[in-house]
């Protein structure tokens, strides 16, 4: 039973970050990692994220930021391809803490930083390369959150542009994220009947996520990100620290 509540409140959690708390998600992987193998729960909420991204796309259909959507997207894909070839051969346990590392760069960066800092424009370079490591990590534990968060957050977009541009770039990567995981088998075995209800799930939590994200005030919306992106990356620096350890 308990089991089963885990994997409901990661499907919410998972549907609200696509309803604009755009950190949630990749706490997911970590928590169902905790009664399955990572690899299994990335499989299994794979379609979750698939389904509640194109619900996140219809929410913010008009709020979001064209330059950053054409500049994110293609680089999300190479990244995605480039982690189909390097899965079988990589270390999850490296990824984790290299993925999390990020976030506490980012975070450090933001929080101690003196004075307030002008907003940067999109740019072309760093757009790819926060974009490929976007969906290296999306695709191999579906944390490509600070990647993308280290892009996206010093640009300073209103709230809903932010949401909107996340939801778009991450709905276009996890689509094609589905041929890749079933060409290197991460779909066999999957209990469709229950992905079905999460996926169910899934979609009331991307509402929770719209009315949250319209409720919260410009600059609380931004910090309650930085918070979720701070305890995201503590967990996969602590998972990814275990499995190099041997104990998870």
């Amino acid at each position: 039973m308990s089991d089963t509540i885990l994997l409901i409140l990661a499907a919410l959690i998972v549907g609200a970050s696509k309803g604009g708390l755009s950190s949630a998600a990749a706490i997911a992987v970590p928590m169902l990692a905790l009664f399955m193998s990572p690899v299994k729960a990335a499989a299994t909420l794979l379609p979750v994220y698939i389904v509640t991204d194109w619900i996140g796309v219809w929410l913010y259909r008009k709020h979001f930021s064209k330059r950053n959507v054409l500049i994110l997207t293609p680089a999300i894909l190479l990244g995605v391809a480039i982690a189909t070839v390097i899965t079988p051969y990589t270390p999850e346990s490296a990824l984790l803490i290299f993925t999390g590392c990020i976030g506490l760069w980012h975070i450090a960066r933001s929080w101690l930083k003196r004075g307030e800092e002008e907003a940067v424009p999109p740019r072309v370079l760093p757009g790819i390369f926060w974009g490929t490591l976007t969906g290296i990590a999306s695709f191999i534990t579906h944390s490509g959150a600070p990647p993308s968060q280290a892009y996206l957050l010093p640009q300073k977009l209103p709230k809903l542009d932010f949401a909107g541009t996340i939801a778009i770039s991450f709905a276009i990567g996890n689509l094609v994220k589905l041929p890749a995981y079933a060409a290197i088998g991460q779909l066999d075995g999957l209990n469709w009947g229950l992905i079905a209800g999460l996926a169910a799930a899934g979609v009331a939590g991307t509402y929770l996520g719209r009315w949250l994200t319209h409720l919260l005030p410009e600059w609380l919306y931004m910090r309650t990100i930085q918070v979720m992106l701070l305890i995201l990356s503590v967990v996969l620096l602590a998972r990814g620290g275990l499995e190099l350890a041997g104990i998870a």
